[in-house]
């Protein structure tokens, strides 16, 4: 089948450039199919002018974007990882479901998913021309000479220019992990070559209907930025996050397992290194740079004639600790590590409409086959959110649940985030009365009686069936095999120092 599909896929797009109609996908109904701007940011945490993240962050592009459409305020990724995210947004399945929870295997090696039909491939089968750009699927997953998951590929991701040596050494080495300013235009960056592709793309006029997938490297670490973004944001205190130092002292320690051991460092060495403003100001000038670029290729959008039929969906695979929880990065199942920007915009969307219901980045792939007037894709697991596209206040049956390896899980309700941990240690936040998630209310076993109710009201929600990770498994892999913590298949003994903390 795989063979069929990639032969359909490479035939029809050979056709399609010859100037003939395609065949072998749904005939035409007679109706204007709507084409689909995806465009993913890697990273995004809710540091978005529109969400309220952050009260200083300048992101005009993607506010004005939000106000042609809905704002989904409560939407959360299936996975506080890149690679796990990405897998379960395109398959429309749950990390659960695949066993893909580390930054390996691609789903495509695991025996069941080999034919699986992906977001892309579902619309290439219903005479949607493909293209890809950046990063959609994690790293180069997706790219190969041999994959046929989108008929035309642009330039991949990547960092573009770099300082020549980092310009910030910190606790656990990593290439990756540097942030700051030096010398370099913003044509230099891989996110200025990826957005000028998809602007070619546009001027072009692509044979309609489209799905055009752009994505965004940055704010991901590296955080460089040029000089102009750079100097938005001033360089003192204001900017920092509010964080109290004893927040965890009444999380279950099983919490620190999640990110055990992972070259984003922790807040006490941003402290100690005087570096915790830098970071913060780098994260925020990337975030505007970015901004920057969407503009590019929305406005590309909009001169061509496009926009009126066009679905623009934006979104994160997941957010980004900046010093939140004491620590940096992502691995949590806290609001900064799972709460994302979701807006969708053009046809099928109501403008100016903010939505608070809890969504998934799963309800993504339902979503579009609705709008676009597909056939129903059978298995999916998110929801489609067209009810709330037409009301936002529509009902929503089910919350959003977020998982971080077997066994931890995050479930978000418009008021509550309740999670359950691998060990049944579990932690409950009330979102309105304590937006920062700093007072665990079943810490006390006074308050857990108090919120029994609540508590039983949310561990409902817990998948009741989950794999062990994929074979080939690997990066970021948290086993509990017999009552014992296993990191990247080293135990964890229970008296064993947190790594980088002061002890």
């Amino acid at each position: 089948m795989r063979i069929t599909l990639r032969l359909c896929l490479t035939v029809a797009a050979a056709i399609s450039a010859a100037g003939y109609p395609e065949c072998g996908f749904a005939e035409d109904t007679g109706a204007k199919r709507p084409n689909i701007l995806f465009i993913a940011i890697d990273d995004q945490n809710d540091w978005i002018g529109c969400l309220g993240g952050h009260p200083q962050v300048k992101t005009p592009a993607i506010d004005a974007l939000a106000k042609r459409g809905t704002l989904f305020t409560n939407a959360h990724c299936q996975a506080p990882l890149c690679n796990p995210s990405r897998t379960s947004l395109m398959t429309g399945l749950r990390p659960t479901t695949t066993g893909v929870y580390g930054l390996a295997p691609w789903f495509r090696t695991i025996d069941e998913f080999r034919e699986h039909v992906t977001l892309p491939q579902y619309l290439a089968q219903h005479g949607y021309r493909t293209y890809s750009t950046g990063k959609i699927y994690h790293g180069g997953y997706g790219r190969g000479k041999d994959d046929a998951e989108f008929h035309v590929v642009g330039p991949p991701a990547g960092v573009g220019a770099r300082p020549e040596k980092k310009l910030v050494e910190t606790p656990a080495p990593h290439p990756l992990v540097d942030w700051g300013t030096f010398p370099h235009r913003d044509e230099d960056k891989g996110d200025w070559r990826v957005a000028s592709w998809a602007v070619e793309q546009l001027d072009a006029k692509p044979k309609e209907p489209f799905f055009l997938s752009v994505g965004f490297f940055l704010p991901h670490v590296p955080c460089y930025a040029t000089e102009e973004w750079f100097d938005l944001y001033a360089a003192d205190k204001s900017l920092l996050p509010p964080v109290r130092p004893d927040d965890r002292d009444d999380m279950p320690r099983f919490s620190w397992y999640l990110h055990w051991k992972l070259p984003e460092p922790r807040l006490a060495f941003l402290k100690e290194a005087d570096e915790w403003v830098n970071l913060v100001r780098s994260y925020l000038a990337c975030v505007s740079f970015i901004d920057s670029q969407v503009g590019r290729v929305l406005d590309a959008l909009e001169r061509n004639g496009l926009a009126e039929n066009t679905v623009v969906v934006l979104w994160s695979d997941h957010g980004w600790h900046l010093g939140e929880k004491l620590i940096t990065g992502k691995n949590t199942l806290w609001e900064p590590s799972t709460r994302v920007p979701l807006i969708f915009a053009g046809p099928g969307a109501t403008p100016a409409a903010v939505c608070s219901r809890p969504a998934e980045l799963l309800d993504i792939y339902p979503t579009l086959v609705e709008l676009c007037g597909l056939p129903p894709k059978q298995g999916l697991e998110g929801l489609s959110l067209v009810p709330q596209l037409k009301h936002a206040a529509a009902p929503r049956e089910r919350p959003a649940i977020t998982t971080h390896n077997a066994g931890n899980h995050g479930v978000r309700t418009e008021r509550w985030r309740y999670i359950r941990y691998a060990d049944d240690s579990e932690e409950l936040y009330d979102l309105h009365d304590d937006p920062h998630e700093w007072r665990n209310l079943v810490a006390d076993k006074k308050l857990s009686d108090i919120y029994a109710d609540v508590l039983a009201a949310h561990r409902r929600w817990l998948p009741q069936k989950e794999l062990p990770p994929a074979a080939g498994s690997r990066h970021r892999i948290l086993t509990f095999d017999g009552g014992r913590p296993v990191w990247e298949g080293e135990p964890i003994g229970p008296d064993d120092p947190i790594p980088e903390l002061p002890q």
